[in-house]
């Protein structure tokens, strides 16, 4: 149940050429001989360090009732953690604890394969085998307890005299490669649990805090719909809009959109970013929070707007938990079924399926917020990982040959890159037709379409796949993501954009802290909340 880590000195980092030797003085260094040394005295130190730190957690268990069943969990959860840091490139922490635990049934699907399986049986079910063939002999508490504490108190002992004869070399690692604290297995997935049920604790104690209750919506004839739609694991340095050598936006390249090039995402994983994103606070504040805030959903009903969550995902983070949501496989009653393929067997949908029946839901909506003004939210399945190939139809496949395994590492590295600009391609044609839709209804409202994904992806560089890095230490490619803005010219009219201002600064860097207030601004709310200098639309938009 131990890992010891150290680089193969392949690849870079955001710091440049990766060392090859993690915590080893550059002088060290300086000699093959010398390097060779110092790799393997700080692999001893990095080994001792996990089994005194594993010892010191695991001896406070060592009693006869419950020995065995701790050490069984502790197998599984090392052989899990093992499998999906080893082969995906990822690291466990309170966010990918968050992730876990909010993942459905198809996204564990996505990641079951015969490479797991084998992990779990070597590293978990033949060593827990021969642990309950083992005899216990039976000893008093007083005996147990003293061996439990001795031993505990060994491996601290033991932990202390490491950390302070290598202070030096110990500090300089973790500070330079953070990555390493959470790979130590399983000591990090169960700092990781109890990290994250003290935050849910902390943060979820009570109801949200309400805000917008001061919000009002500007009188506008037409009144404003608004589309926003929450894209899923895209990269913007996959988008030709932003500069991509393929062509995977070909029909928004029509419709005359503005792609914001330069921005960044509030977490690195769904459920992380997702709360992050239509919070007013902003990443830095969000994660200091001590307490839940209502979003930007609330803020737009409390201002008397209808609004809308229709969902194809595993769910909205929360974030629709007080308005209107609907998943995008159950119609409503008056909609014509969806068309034959557009849905599996196991309930999962092609994103297509999100805009089916949108007239019929636009319609039931209350009648009274409806002649005020409309915010639809929906929610893409859209390149989720790492079953790439299964999110766009075979009608709509533009690259071969796609990776079409989940066994990631099996396909070669274009493959990989085919399936997954195959699902960019496919959430062009979405959104495309979402703008389609959006035209048909300009003579009621005043119409526009915000596209944002909730994070990146990594796609093999630097040996990581998928996405969850702790945000500090992830690389651009769970970071940068895709922004893309339609509006039609009753919108730009009413609302007093210029959209060659909006143009012109497209390249300009922003994150996911503009979204609460750009849509505020764009569709004519105001409230104490509102921050000009996070609006895109701001500089551009008429007093």
């Amino acid at each position: 149940m131990t890992l010891a880590v150290w680089t193969s000195g392949r690849g870079t980092t955001s710091n440049g050429p990766r060392s090859k030797l993690i915590g080893v003085p550059a002088d060290v260094a300086a000699t093959p001989e010398a390097a060779s040394d110092g790799r393997w005295l700080f692999a001893a130190l990095f080994f001792a360090i996990v089994v005194a730190g594993n010892a010191a957690l695991l001896s406070w268990f060592a009693w006869r009732p419950v020995v065995r069943p701790v050490l069984t969990l502790f197998l599984f959860v090392a052989a899990f953690a093992a499998h999906f840091m080893s082969v995906y490139g990822v690291v466990i922490d309170s966010a990918m604890v968050a992730n876990v635990l909010q993942t459905d049934l198809r996204e564990t699907r996505d990641l079951l394969n015969a490479r797991l399986l084998l992990t779990v049986l070597v590293v978990a079910v033949l060593p827990s085998t021969w642990l309950w063939t083992l005899r216990l002999a039976r000893q008093g508490w007083l005996r147990e307890a003293a061996w439990a504490g001795a031993g505990g108190l060994a491996a601290i002992a033991l932990l202390a005299a490491l950390f302070f004869a290598f202070s030096a070399e110990l500090s300089a690692t973790m500070r330079n490669h953070r990555a390493l604290r959470f790979m130590i297995n399983p000591l990090n997935t169960v700092w990781a649990v109890g990290v994250n049920a003290y935050e849910h604790g902390r943060v979820h104690g009570g109801p949200p805090l309400p805000i917008g209750r001061d919000a009002r919506l500007a009188p506008a004839s037409p009144p404003p719909l608004l589309v926003f739609v929450v894209g899923e694991t895209a990269r913007a340095d996959h988008f030709s809009l932003n500069g991509y050598g393929r062509d995977t936006n070909p029909e928004l390249a029509q419709r005359d959109v503005l792609s914001f090039s330069a921005v960044t995402s509030c977490g690195t994983s769904t459920a992380a970013s997702l709360p992050c994103m239509f919070s007013a606070l902003g990443r830095a504040d969000f994660e200091a929070r001590r307490q839940d805030q209502e979003n930007l959903l609330d803020l737009l009903q409390h201002a008397g707007m209808a609004v809308l969550w229709i969902d194809n995902q595993s769910g909205c983070k929360g974030v629709c938990d007080r308005v209107p949501a609907a998943q995008a496989s159950v119609l409503p009653a008056k909609a014509a079924p969806l068309p034959a393929g557009w849905c599996r067997a196991d309930g999962e949908c092609y994103d297509e399926a999100l805009l089916h029946g949108l007239d019929e839901r636009l319609a039931a909506l209350d009648p009274a917020r409806r002649a005020r003004g409309v915010a639809i939210f929906l929610h893409q399945m859209g390149s989720h990982g790492p079953a790439y190939a299964a999110r766009s139809p075979v009608a709509r496949k533009r690259f071969a040959p796609e990776c079409a395994t989940n066994v990631l590492q099996d396909c070669g590295p274009q493959e990989l890159v085919n399936a997954f600009d195959d699902s960019i391609a496919y959430t062009d044609h979405v959104l495309a037709r979402t703008i389609d839709w959006l035209q048909t209804k300009r003579r009621a409202y005043a119409t526009g379409l915000l596209y944002v994904s909730d994070h990146g992806e990594s796609l093999g560089e630097n040996h990581l796949y998928l996405h969850g890095m702790p945000w500090a230490v992830a690389p651009d490619a769970q970071k940068h993501v895709p922004l893309v803005l339609w509006l039609s010219a009753e919108l730009q009219r009413g609302r007093g954009i210029d959209l060659a201002c909006l143009r012109a600064r497209r390249d300009l860097p922003a994150s996911h802290d503009a979204l609460f207030s750009t849509v505020l601004g764009l569709v004519g709310v105001s409230a104490a909340e509102y921050r000009a200098e996070r609006d895109l639309s701001a500089p551009c938009r008429a007093p």
